[in-house]
Formats: structure tokens, sequence, C-alpha cells
């Protein structure tokens, strides 16, 4: 039978999941395909557990929809990080069966600047309009490859009836990362992607969320099957354990009782 659990962890669990990745098992690969908005955090947490433990993490990340169907592809994966909604259809059409659900945070779609630039007022609809048709290069994730903020964007632009000339200057990027490498390596006005993506890349490349009535926040969750490994289960322990949670709050997801 399917379980879900949306956990913030009580005082208890934290004690449990500590003592579960306490005692290490050697020798084994963790496979884990993850949306890039987990990147920093996750990759930090992968080399805590690799030292701890001896057993290796191989993290596949890229966005969201293009994990989840590369985990689906992939006899060797255990874990996947995508959004709660593609689990939940993944899990009603069968592709996903007898496994567990948590929730590890939230974040909301900005907008990225090269650092040291003047950031542009983008606290209302028309005021993102303005700074979308100044802007010479924009980048976001392309929406066929699944991405969550770039389908998102497509649909902010043609209600503020800029698709056009947004799309005439716009690069379609991979994913996240893709988009903020461009933003910081090659100069691109604007990148639209999740604000914990541009928080982890630079700081400083920040211009703000979306306004109001174009937010939109992503929840992220981890899935695992019901019969995971002792090594897959210490990683998540400490994934979902307090020093893992701390993490991922650090590099800017909110935690689930945040929001």
């Amino acid at each position: 039978m399917k379980r879900r659990r949306f956990i913030a962890l009580s005082f208890v669990s934290a004690l449990a999941a500590a003592a579960a990745y306490t005692q290490p098992v050697t020798g084994e690969n963790v496979k884990i395909y993850a949306a890039a908005a987990v990147k920093t955090s996750l990759t930090a947490i992968a080399a805590g557990y690799e030292r701890t433990t001896g057993n290796t993490i191989t993290v596949v990340f890229d966005s969201a929809g293009a994990t989840q169907r590369k985990f689906l592809a992939d006899p060797e994966a255990v874990l996947l990080i995508t959004t709660p909604a593609r689990i939940e259809q993944a899990e009603s059409e069968g592709a996903l069966q007898g496994g567990t659900s948590i929730v590890l945070g939230t974040t909301v779609a900005g907008v990225a600047v090269p650092p040291g630039s003047e950031k542009p007022d983008i606290s209302s609809a028309e005021q993102l309009k303005d700074a979308l048709l100044a802007a010479r290069r924009i980048a976001f994730s392309d929406p066929s490859r699944g991405a969550t903020v770039g389908n998102h964007f497509m649909t902010v632009i043609e209600s503020l009836g800029v698709k056009d000339e947004v799309l005439a200057k716009a690069t379609l990027a991979r994913n996240g990362i893709e988009t903020m490498r461009l933003v910081l390596e090659e100069g691109v006005d604007i990148g639209i992607t999740q604000t914990v993506e541009i928080l982890q890349a630079n700081r400083d490349a920040l211009a703000g969320p979306f306004p109001e009535e174009f937010e939109l926040a992503t929840t992220y969750s981890l899935w695992h099957r019901g019969n995971i490994s002792p090594a897959v289960g210490d990683f998540v322990a400490m994934l979902i354990g307090p020093d893992g949670r701390e993490k991922l709050v650090e590099e800017g997801l909110s935690p689930p009782a945040a929001r």
C-alpha cells in the first residue's frame, strides 16, 4: 500500500533520523535524480554522507519534468526529487508504485540579473513588463523539457502581452542552472528561474520574486520506494534530519511549516 508522509520533523523523529545515519553500511552507490533547485544543498549533504558512511552518491540534476522522466527510465535509480504534483500524477498512472513521498520545502519563481548591474523594479505587473521589454537578452528554462518556471513564464508573458517580443530575444536553457550560467557568465540581462537557484548561484543576482499576481510557489518532494536498502535509508535520514533540513533552508528552500 502506498504511504505518503508530509514531514516537518518533530524532536522524536529527528532523534530517530540521527540514529539511523550513525550506523554506516559501506560499499553501495546511491543514485538520485533531482530537480536543479536543490543542487547546492543536496551536493553538500551527499558529501557529508559519503564521508561518514563509505558509500557513494551519484546525482543527476535537471528540470523537474526531465528529472522524473530520467528516474523512471533508470532501473538503478533509488531516489527522486521533483514536485509533488508530478509524483502524484505518476502514482495515479502507476509509473511510481509502493513508495513514500516527503516534502522538502518550497521556493518561488524570481528574476535574476548580472551581479553589479542595476536591478529593475519588478514589484508590479507593469514594471515587470517594462523590465522585460528593456532587456536585450532573456533566458529561462525550456518549457518543453518540463521546466516548472519555464511553463509559468510563458503564461506570464502572454498575460502581459509581450510574448512575441520576449521570445524574439530569449534563450531557452536546459534548466535553472544553465539559466544562471547564462546570466553570470554570458551577460544575459534577465534570467527567469526559481529564487533558490538564483541564491545558490550568486545571492547578489536576485532582483526579486515575481509580482504578487504572478507568484509561483513550487514545492519539492523526495520520493522513494518502500523497499530501499539500509544505505539509501541512511541517506534519507540524513537529508530529512536536522542538519539536512538546515542546509536546505540555508540554500533558499523554505521548510514545509514555513508556508
